[in-house]
C-alpha cells in the first residue's frame, strides 16, 4: 500500500459561534468544540485512509483560550502518523473575533482513529510522509505519544475491570 503525503489528508472546518453554542459565560460549550474537534479529525482520518474510521481515543483537550459568542472558530486537522491500521491526527483550534481580525488559538489536540471494514475489523492504512518542518515535528513525537496512550488504555482497562458497571456510590 502506497503512502501518502501528510497534506492529503488536510481538513478545515469554520463555524459562527451562535447562542445555541454557547454556555451562560457568553462562551462556546467546551462539548461543542470536542464534537467539533472528532469531527474534523475523523474526516482527516477517513480521507487519509478512504475508508471508514472509528474514534479510538483523544488526547487530553485543554482548553487554552475561551471561545466567545459570535466569534467564529476554525479548525484544521491533518493525519500526522500511522501504525498498520490505527492513525494519529493533530487538529488545532482557533478562535477568531471577526470585528477586529485579532486570533487566538483555544486548543490543540491529538486524535487515534482505527480504519475498519464493513464489519468493523480493523484494516491496514497507508504511511503517512510528513514533508513540511511542522509535519516532521509532529512525525517525530508520534511513537512517544502512542506508548503513552497505550499506558492510559492500559488504566482504563484496569479500572473498568475493578470497578465494573456496579455504580460508584454502591462499593
Amino acid at each position: 500500500m502506497p503512502a501518502k503525503n501528510a497534506r492529503e489528508s488536510r481538513a478545515v472546518k469554520a463555524a459562527m459561534v451562535l447562542t445555541p453554542d454557547a454556555n451562560h459565560h457568553g462562551t462556546m460549550f467546551g462539548g461543542k468544540v470536542m464534537a467539533y474537534i472528532d469531527d474534523i479529525a475523523a474526516l482527516s482520518a477517513a480521507r487519509h485512509a478512504r475508508m471508514p474510521v472509528v474514534t479510538a481515543s483523544t488526547d487530553s483537550v485543554d482548553f487554552l483560550h475561551p471561545v466567545q459568542l459570535g466569534q467564529s472558530v476554525c479548525l484544521e486537522a491533518v493525519v500526522t502518523w500511522t501504525h498498520k491500521t490505527s492513525i494519529e491526527v493533530f487538529v488545532k483550534v482557533v478562535a477568531e473575533d471577526l470585528l477586529t481580525g485579532a486570533r487566538n488559538v483555544c486548543t490543540t489536540a491529538f486524535l487515534t482513529f482505527v480504519a475498519v471494514d464493513g464489519e468493523g475489523r480493523p484494516q491496514p492504512v497507508p504511511a503517512v510522509v510528513p514533508e513540511t518542518e511542522l509535519e516532521r515535528f509532529l512525525h517525530a513525537g508520534a511513537p512517544a505519544r502512542a506508548e503513552a496512550r497505550r499506558g492510559r488504555r492500559d488504566l482504563s482497562r484496569q479500572l473498568a475491570s475493578r470497578f465494573g458497571t456496579t455504580p460508584l456510590w454502591q462499593q
